[in-house]
């Protein structure tokens, strides 16, 4: 088995495992749908050779977005927008997925480019909005979340399965949950930013308990055919907060829930913590989240050739790429040969 062998999980074969990482573009209109920019940011990395092509985190409800520029996929012009873009990708030889996010605190902030980007809280006469989380303890300088009731627990489980639905219906073939990266799942998760004290919080199995629901709801909207991802942090890379040894068993409990691949990430959740940088540093998780039974894929800093060699099999089962790939739309195409390249290029060799 070679990086260039296909896998099947349920009843999707993937011709590869390069995919491509979401990687967010806040290129959405004002309606959250997508732009002739994803058409174009999309379509060129479809036809540059990737077994999968995964659409950047799309909002499930407006006040899930992590800014006004996000897509969305909670109304009938958004599920046309993506149903376009699903086109794109499957013309372009690639396999279409779609990454769903739930903001949770890190929600309502500025674009990268404008004012003090990420870091920069958007009131609500701006244009923003009241974000929700497991706890009211805001991230860095963003606006302070309000603790959410359970009538928001069961707003956002609706949220969930309706947004896999208009996934199904746009025509995507694999779906992913962002649990990772201080999202609203890895903040239930997390005993740094959940500190309740009802069934949602305590240990490990009472901090799991919402983040499970969360599966439950999407996989109840998606098809039993098609496959469901999460990413997931390895560990919070702080003192005190989620370990490797938490984050095996939570990779387990989802396996058994109805999930058909772990996605590793790592940190993020607060701006204490650490973050790592050298190439494969998420997928050298990947032999222990193997342990848990589920396969897993993994990002992070992958930007050459040897890379992938070096990833797949021993470390993972697929190397998902994100900066290489937003350099170069056909970084996996130069990275296979000439052979593999669109027969509309050939001439180029």
């Amino acid at each position: 088995m070679t990086v260039w062998t296909p896998l099947r999980l349920r009843d999707v074969t993937l011709p590869n495992r390069v995919w491509l990482s979401p990687m967010c573009q806040y290129s959405a209109d004002a309606g959250g749908t997508p732009t002739d920019w994803h058409l174009a940011h999309y379509g060129a990395r479809a036809a540059g050779g990737l077994g999968l092509v995964m659409v950047e985190c799309t909002a499930v409800a407006p006040d899930m977005r992590t800014t006004a520029r996000d897509l969305g996929l909670w109304n009938e012009q958004q599920l046309a927008g993506h149903r376009r873009l699903v086109e794109v990708i499957e013309a372009g030889g690639s396999v279409p997925a779609v990454q769903l996010g739930v903001a949770g605190r890190k929600s309502s902030h500025g674009v990268p480019w404008d004012n003090a980007g990420t870091r920069n809280a958007i009131a609500p006469e701006d244009g923003g909005w009241q974000p929700l989380a497991p706890s009211a303890a805001p991230f860095a300088g963003l606006a302070a979340p309000r603790e959410m009731t359970s009538a928001d627990g069961t707003r956002v489980l609706e949220d969930l399965d309706r947004a896999a639905r208009n996934a199904h219906h746009a025509g995507y073939r694999l779906l992913e949950l962002h649990g990772a990266n201080g999202y609203l799942f890895h903040e239930f998760l997390s005993p740094l930013t959940n500190r309740r004290t009802d069934d949602w919080g305590g240990d490990l199995q009472a901090r799991m308990r919402f983040p499970l629901e969360m599966v439950r709801a999407l996989r109840s909207g998606w098809p039993a055919d098609k496959p469901l991802v999460v990413r997931l942090p390895a560990e919070d890379l702080l003192a005190g907060g989620l370990t490797t040894a938490d984050m095996t068993v939570v990779a387990a409990a989802l396996g058994s829930s109805g999930v058909d691949m772990i996605d590793l990430s790592s940190g993020a959740l607060v701006p204490e913590a650490g973050r790592l940088t050298e190439p494969l540093h998420n997928a050298r998780y990947g032999p222990l989240f193997r342990t848990a039974g589920v396969p897993v894929a993994a990002s992070g800093a992958v930007c050459e050739a040897h890379h992938l060699d070096e990833a797949v099999p021993e470390l993972v089962d697929a190397v998902l790429v994100g900066r290489a790939l937003l350099r170069d739309p056909y970084w996996a195409l130069r990275t296979r040969g000439t052979e593999s390249w669109p027969r509309q290029y050939h001439r180029a060799f």
